[in-house]
């Protein structure tokens, strides 16, 4: 069964209308109608909100639906893309500081070039989470 049609089941068995779900788990009523038609797949924090309101297990919302299966898969791998983007950059980050400091000691032609390059590698560091953030967004 696929996990919209048990979402619906649910909220019907705990007598709750669309709008009542809405507002625990702070979503719309929209969200929620989008979820029980199979139109998008809930995430995972929503997905434990849902099993909590509806007193029923995680086991038996997910089991056997293969999309949500799928979904479950990108996300983590979409999370752990987002820690590896996020601590290069902190690496980054931390060595432009480095550098930086340096040629404040040294300047001369030195600090002008770090001080160029800096803005170039922050420029980068800017331009690759925006790639990274509109590539998920579109895959939402």
């Amino acid at each position: 069964m696929e996990i919209g049609k048990k979402l619906k089941d649910a909220r019907v068995n705990a007598g709750l209308t669309q709008e009542q779900v809405a507002e625990k788990i702070m979503v719309s009523r929209q969200t929620i109608s989008n979820w029980e038609n199979g139109k998008f797949l809930p995430d995972i924090v929503s997905i434990m909100n849902l099993s909590d309101l509806y007193q029923i297990s995680l086991d038996e919302l997910l089991k056997g639906d293969a999309k949500m299966k799928k979904k479950m898969e990108k996300d983590v791998n979409v999370a752990r893309g987002n820690k590896r983007l996020i601590l290069t950059t902190a690496i980054l980050l931390f060595i432009v500081a480095i550098i930086y400091s340096i040629s404040t000691f040294v300047g001369g032609t030195f600090y002008d070039f770090c001080e160029n390059a800096i803005r170039w590698l922050v420029l980068g560091i800017g331009v690759a989470f925006a790639v990274v953030y509109m590539s998920q967004k579109d895959e939402r």
